[in-house]
């Protein structure tokens, strides 16, 4: 793609943006596959999707024929490798067009439920349970978070006993995403004492006696499928357990990294969005006798907007480099986190300001990304979270 801009138009959108010497040929043909399957599969229907709360399960297939699912997994599973993690950043910022996050949420949910599975489970798990997922015939889900915990991971409440062949498992779980259809399910449970070293990680299937599922409403994410998990004596085999007893944490903070990283992807390239559609109409709407876009509080609230986004990006991509030279800049990657939202938070805020009122009614992208705010900000490990973790991991 090229490095320059385009005469006229602005270098914070995503056809005319600075692209850097990171990307090459192979990435320029994954953005353009992935946004012809975005345009024809899931822009017409989004407006839908979002009023019916959900969207069809026949995605899943859709997006694993095109490669979306399969993307950076092993071949063995169904998986297409891919060399670095710009890949799949590039399938966040194409996602985050649709400006529909409860769409790529659910429709990526295996994304953070599959991988502690790879890690650390099996040879027999990972062949039985990977190529259903990557081909979309089968949802995985993660289930951590519990209704009095939070982000506190280390002091979940959810228990799991061992009773002969199988763990019985006690608790509930709260605001997970894929929550209602997924058919796997990755759990954190305590097997063991207090804090991090009494925890593992079993998978849990759908129609396990005691396993039931309440679906949840939002504020944002609409489409997506959000439930709250309930265990109540439910057996597990001992061999669903995933790694070894006990050390569970690990490979969740592992996932995080990863998690953490496209979210700050999908974030700023949300923030695109935003200035996009707020320039668009900014450029055609005419008060006072004069375009929008001629009013110097107009323009400085662009100009600002482009600066917080370009800032970001840049920082996005210095830890993508630093991911690719095999590093784990946890530091970096949380703090990259709570600025990617920051700057998304902004620049929706600014975009309903220039649109107005045809920003606040329903069915236009940055209506839907100003009400998904939060869950960004929250979700993944929230800024509160993120900043104190950075402080430990820089000796503070």
């Amino acid at each position: 793609m090229p490095a320059e801009y385009s005469g006229g138009q602005s270098p914070i959108d995503f056809d005319h943006r600075y692209i850097g010497p990171l990307y090459g040929e192979g990435h320029r043909a994954w953005r353009e596959t992935l946004r012809r399957f975005v345009e024809a599969e899931m822009v017409p229907c989004v407006n839908d999707w979002e009023e019916a709360g959900e969207f069809p399960r026949e995605l899943y297939a859709k997006a694993a024929a095109v490669g979306l699912l399969g993307l950076g997994y092993p071949a063995e599973y169904g998986g297409i490798p891919a060399p670095d993690p710009l890949y799949r950043m590039i399938s966040s910022e194409e996602l985050a067009r649709l400006g529909a996050g409860g769409v790529s949420a659910s429709l990526m949910v295996h994304s953070i439920g599959l991988p502690p599975v790879l890690a650390i489970g099996s040879d027999e798990m990972k062949a039985r349970i990977a190529p259903q997922v990557l081909a979309g015939e089968k949802i995985h889900a993660l289930a951590i978070t519990e209704p009095s915990g939070g982000s506190d991971v280390a002091n979940l409440q959810t228990r799991a006993v061992r009773k002969g062949d199988d763990y019985v498992v006690n608790g509930s779980k709260m605001f997970i995403t894929g929550g209602v259809r997924a058919d796997y399910y990755t759990v954190a449970v305590r097997t063991g004492g207090e804090g991090a070293g009494g925890i593992s990680l079993l998978l849990l299937e759908r129609d396990m006696p005691g396993f039931t599922r309440t679906s949840l409403k939002k504020q944002g994410w609409w489409s997506s499928d959000t439930a709250a998990l309930y265990f109540d004596d439910v057996r597990v085999p001992a061999e669903n357990l995933i790694g070894q007893e006990n050390r569970g944490f690990a490979g969740i903070m592992a996932n995080f990294n990863a998690e953490r990283l496209g979210m700050a992807a999908g974030a700023t390239a949300y923030s695109r969005v935003c200035f996009e559609d707020a320039l668009a109409w900014a450029r055609e709407r005419k008060t006072f006798g004069k375009r929008l876009a001629d009013h110097q509080v107009i323009r400085h609230k662009f100009a600002e907007m482009a600066r917080q986004i370009s800032a970001t990006q840049a920082w996005l991509d210095q830890c993508a480099v630093r991911v690719m030279a095999g590093e784990t800049p946890v530091a970096d990657l949380s703090l990259l986190k709570v600025q990617a939202t920051l700057t998304m938070e902004f620049c929706a805020r600014e975009a309903m300001q220039i649109l107005g009122g045809a920003g606040y009614m329903r069915g236009g992208r940055v209506e839907r990304i100003y009400r998904e705010v939060r869950v960004n900000a929250i979700g993944g490990g929230s800024e509160e979270i993120m900043r104190d973790l950075a402080a430990r991991q820089l000796g503070i």
